[in-house]
């Protein structure tokens, strides 16, 4: 049987997916103590951190969320009845819908980052040493492929 020192990048695999999945739990149980779900969360964050150039529309945020655009469409509506959002017709395309934070979507989200960043501030550096293992391990691994397919061509 294979030994976990046999496949380093398992190790660091493993522990960069607990890291990450510890942070998302503790997230998601974030957001149901604000008396959210943890979709809805992710929806807000999304509308406030849009890029500039970007609009909020159901699309975009179905991409983000990684969900289908009916399920945007009825977590948008779970929301609006919650006042967290509201819904308006694009000026320059009367089709699209964009998604805007209200004042309580506003002071949920606020209160929300400030308890992620507070965790992200305790779990940033073993998510950092995490990822600086498995990318040195992926450059060393690119380079050596390059040298070897180098020494291939002559």
């Amino acid at each position: 049987m294979a030994t976990s020192t046999e496949y380093p990048d398992y190790q660091a695999l493993a522990e960069f997916r607990y890291q990450m999945r510890r942070f998302l739990h503790l997230s998601e149980e974030t957001a149901r103590a604000a008396g959210i779900e943890p979709q809805q969360h992710q929806l807000m964050l999304a509308v406030k951190g849009i890029p500039d150039g970007e609009e909020p529309r159901i699309a975009y945020l179905a991409e983000r969320l990684q969900i289908q655009h009916h399920s945007a469409v009825e977590l948008a509506d779970r929301m609006e009845k919650k006042s967290l959002i509201i819904r308006m017709r694009a000026e320059s395309d009367r089709r699209e819908v964009h998604v805007q934070l209200t004042t309580r979507g506003e002071r949920v989200l606020a209160e929300l980052t400030k308890h992620m960043k507070a965790e992200l501030r305790t779990a940033a550096p073993a998510l950092v040493a995490t990822l600086r293992r498995l990318t040195a391990r992926s450059s060393r691994t690119v380079k050596g492929r390059a040298t070897v397919r180098k020494g291939a061509v002559a």
